[in-house]
């Protein structure tokens, strides 16, 4: 078995016929979908720009919830303490 056989897991020939039979199928559906390799592209680029968007937006809710409720938590806390103090 030569090295190239070795790499490929098959003949060349039989690589190659594969290869071509796979890429047609593929090529069917894409075409069947009106899919073209830069929608894919843009798909896959857009997939992973909304998902790092998300990450900070999540970051960005649980901040702002933390905000808010310091709003009122930090001066009721203040009160509570002057309120305290005297005693």
């Amino acid at each position: 078995m030569s090295a190239l056989t070795r790499f490929l897991g098959d003949t060349p020939l039989r690589v190659l016929l594969k290869l071509l039979v796979v890429s047609f199928l593929v090529g069917l559906v894409m075409n069947a979908f009106g899919w073209s390799p830069a929608d894919v592209l843009y798909g896959i680029r857009n997939f992973f720009v909304d998902l790092w968007n998300l990450g900070f937006r999540a970051i960005d809710r649980f901040l702002g919830y933390i905000l808010l409720g310091a709003a009122i938590v930090i001066p009721a806390f203040l009160l509570l303490r002057i309120a305290n103090y005297r005693k």
